[in-house]
């Protein structure tokens, strides 16, 4: 019993390191976009882990009920940079900008909600074949392994410059969660990311110093509409109901991911589908309502999983439950956002090899005849270029047109789904392949 006890704590730690890694740096990022203050910053800090928290216990409990982390968006970290360039560009208030990506969060929340209750995301999975899932999850790695490689380095907004230090000691993080799980045996190989980021940090600490906190209140619940009441503007309803269609290919996507490392094949019901898009509905509108970015199922989960060979789900639950608690103690979240930068996207960026291996083991899980390596090279090509051209690029796009366009991973994903769908293999093609 006292093993099983402290295989449990453990166990939850890790998930809580793991829960603290995937969304800690993204309140950074989103600050530096809209010139945040450090208390500013401070706050939206502690809004994320409270959502981040309390969404994954209730897609866990309710929606589609697997141990997957819930965490800011990709794609909605690419929708308020856009946002936030054109807002500068066109000399807008910052405020006026969050408060509209407020109510297009809770518009895309409600399309989400309706696809769940009306049983409509389970008839389109039929978009979501291997090919596309498979695809989503490589452009999704590759999107955000230039994030994690910056954040590793060192790169800030204002500051180009590689920090060598920093740089070291989070490649050796990353080699280190790496070496663990694959060489590590027992409970090395099983808390690799956890020790990885605890032995980064206090040689982060020793080698380069300890970083400032803000100064907070012992004790203080998270804020509702912290940016103000959501403001409507009916051009971004059509942004919010294509956002939704592509974030449900992350649903499968998490839930084939989760599933492959769990049970051993990559599978999902229909009532699955249709709860975790539901209950995706939901978590977007409480995302909206605590002025933070929305969340969505980490397929990087898998990778976590893979690494640590941790399948249970009640320790999942209980770091759910601490991390929302968290919350409301501020001088507890200033601690943690402390973990260095670097340190948490390099033990990060080690999940996402495993992640990588699962989006290419779904690509080749099927024939790839010159039809196939066909749409692979025009939705990867375009897509994947797409992710070096700057926002600032697009200013001058109509608001629908300029946040679709601005997007790689939105114009891969679009691009393999249409030609998977509109070029049928035909007669000619099967003998031709």
């Amino acid at each position: 019993m006292k093993r099983n006890s402290s295989t449990a704590i453990f166990e939850t730690a890790q998930w809580f390191i793991f829960l603290l890694a995937s969304s800690v740096a993204i309140p950074i990022v989103i600050g530096s976009m809209f010139g945040f203050d450090i208390s500013e910053i401070a706050g939206l800090m502690q809004r994320t882990i409270f959502v981040v928290g309390l969404t994954s216990f209730l897609q866990g409990w309710l929606g589609h009920r697997l141990p997957i982390v819930e965490g800011p968006a990709g794609l909605w970290i690419s929708i308020f940079a856009v946002m936030a360039a054109a807002g500068a560009q066109q000399g807008a208030d910052s405020m006026l900008t969050l408060r509209t990506l407020e109510s297009t969060m809770l518009f895309t929340g409600l399309f989400l909600v309706l696809f769940g209750l009306l049983k409509i995301a389970n008839r389109l999975m039929r978009l979501f074949t291997p090919l596309v899932t498979g695809s989503f999850l490589f452009l999704l790695t590759v999107q955000l392994s230039g994030t994690f490689l910056k954040g590793m380095l060192g790169i800030q907004q204002q500051v180009e410059a590689i920090h060598l230090t920093e740089a070291v000691l989070a490649f050796v993080t990353f080699f280190l969660v790496l070496g663990l799980s694959t060489f590590g045996r027992g409970w090395l190989s099983s808390y690799a990311v956890l020790l990885g980021i605890v032995i980064g940090w206090v040689s982060y600490v020793l080698f380069v110093g300890s970083t400032e906190r803000a100064a907070a209140p012992l004790f203080a619940p998270p804020q509702l509409l912290d940016w103000g009441a959501p403001i409507l503007d009916v051009r971004m309803i059509p942004i919010a109901f294509l956002t939704a269609v592509i974030l449900l290919s992350n649903v499968v996507a998490s839930i084939l991911a989760i599933n492959q490392s769990t049970k051993g094949k990559p599978t999902y019901t229909n009532d699955q589908i249709n709860r975790g898009s539901a209950f995706l509905g939901v978590t977007h509108g409480l995302s909206g309502m605590f002025s933070a970015v929305a969340n969505v199922p980490l397929a990087s989960t898998s990778g976590f999983i893979n690494l640590t060979g941790q399948k249970r789900k009640a320790p999942f639950m209980y770091a759910s439950i601490l991390y929302m608690l968290v919350a409301f103690f501020p001088q507890i979240v200033g601690w943690i956002s402390t973990i260095p930068g670097p340190i948490a996207n390099g033990a990060l960026l080690a999940t996402f090899v495993q992640l990588m291996g699962l989006g290419l083991s779904n690509i080749m899980s099927e024939e790839l005849d010159n039809r196939r390596l066909t749409i692979i090279g025009i939705s990867y090509l375009i897509g994947i270029g797409t992710m070096f051209l700057p926002a600032e690029a697009f200013v001058s796009f109509p608001p629908f047109a300029r946040n679709l366009a601005s997007n790689g991973l939105l114009i891969g994903t679009i691009l393999v789904i249409l030609l998977e769908q509109f070029w049928k293999q035909d007669k000619y093609s099967k003998e031709k392949a």
